[in-house]
C-alpha cells in the first residue's frame, strides 16, 4: 500500500503532507488568496485558515464576507467530519455561471476549530482559476477532497489512485 513509506522528501522551502497532524491543525493565514469563476473575481483576500492533516495538502477556509456579493448561496448537500462536525455546503456563483455544492463550511464546528466558524473552502477544481500568493492552485484528486496543491506542499496525496484504505 502507498503511503507515508512514499513520502516525497521536502526540499527547502517545502512541507510534506505527512508531516501534518491527526487531528488537523488550524492556523490562521494571511497568504493571498484570489479565486475566479467565468471571469468574475469572487474572493481577493489575505485573511483565511488553514486547516492541515496528514495525507491531505492543506485546505483555506475564507470569512463569507470576503466572497464577492451573490457569490454564495445555500447548497443541497452536506457531509460529517469526526473532527471538525457537520458541514454545510454552498453553491458558488461568479460570472453569471453557478457551481452546485462547490464550497462548504462548519457553521457550528466541534470545539477545536469554533474560530473558523462560518468560513467557507472551495473545490478548487470546481473553480476556473484559485491562485495562492500567484500560484496556480492544482485540485486534490478524487472528487470529495478539497485540498490544494501547490509547489510548496509534496506527497503523496489521498485521492490519487491506490489511497482510498488511507
Amino acid at each position: 500500500m502507498r503511503g507515508r513509506s512514499d513520502r516525497v522528501e521536502p526540499a527547502a522551502g517545502q512541507e510534506s503532507v505527512w508531516d501534518y497532524p491527526r487531528p488537523p491543525s488550524l492556523r490562521r493565514s494571511d497568504r493571498h488568496i484570489l479565486i475566479h469563476l467565468n471571469g468574475a473575481k469572487i474572493v481577493d483576500t489575505r485573511r483565511s485558515w488553514r486547516v492541515c492533516e496528514t495525507s491531505h495538502p492543506p485546505v483555506y477556509y475564507v470569512a463569507a464576507e470576503d466572497f464577492a456579493p451573490g457569490a454564495l448561496s445555500p447548497g443541497d448537500g452536506g457531509s460529517f467530519c469526526e473532527y471538525k462536525g457537520a458541514a454545510t455546503y454552498w453553491h458558488v456563483t461568479g460570472g453569471g455561471v453557478r457551481r452546485a455544492d462547490a464550497g462548504w463550511s462548519y457553521e457550528d464546528p466541534s470545539a477545536a476549530y469554533r474560530a473558523m466558524r462560518g468560513a467557507v473552502a472551495v473545490y478548487p477544481g470546481r473553480m476556473d482559476e484559485v491562485l495562492l500568493d500567484g500560484e496556480q492552485v492544482t485540485p486534490q484528486a478524487g472528487g470529495f477532497y478539497g485540498g490544494w496543491i501547490t509547489p510548496d506542499v509534496v506527497g503523496p496525496f489521498k485521492g490519487d489512485p491506490g489511497t482510498r484504505g488511507w
